[in-house]
């Protein structure tokens, strides 16, 4: 009695070739490619824009310490000012800040803070250092600063 290849298999019993197996983690392979790429860049976008939002809130906040305090707190006092009482604050009337922590941008990089502004019209620069973390001057490329 002769039997084919397609006989000696049980009767019952199904799989997948290792072939067909191999041609379905090829395309998962080539949908992740092109895929993640596009997920990753909205996720650049979405620190972008969370970090322009955190600008803006601590922009309202230095604004609340300037109507009590009179100024802006200096660059040496910095956004501490917000959360502890400077030496030479007479109308003091923080914290400023809940949680008694300075916030970091989604990059976990503190934040600039400068007063006066280098910038025309500004009174202070309040910037986010960017994905990269690296330092510069308000305006430079990477920089989230206030408008």
């Amino acid at each position: 009695m002769s039997y084919s290849k397609r006989n000696r298999r049980r009767e019952g019993e199904s799989g997948f070739t290792l072939l067909e197996l191999l041609v379905v983690i090829v395309i998962l392979g080539l949908l992740i490619g092109l895929v993640a790429p596009a997920v990753l860049r909205q996720l650049g976008h979405a620190k972008e824009s969370i970090a322009k939002q955190s600008v803006a809130q601590i922009g309202s906040v230095l604004d609340l310490y300037k109507l009590d305090a009179g100024s802006y707190p200096s660059t040496q006092d910095g956004l501490q000012a917000l959360l502890t009482k400077p030496d030479d604050a007479v109308a003091w009337a923080g914290p400023y800040i809940k949680g008694g922590t300075l916030p970091h941008d989604p990059w976990g990089h503190a934040y600039l803070y400068q007063s006066p502004s280098g910038r025309a019209g500004l009174d202070y620069d309040l910037c986010s250092l960017g994905p990269s973390g690296k330092s510069g001057q308000p305006g430079d490329p990477g920089l989230i600063c206030n408008p």
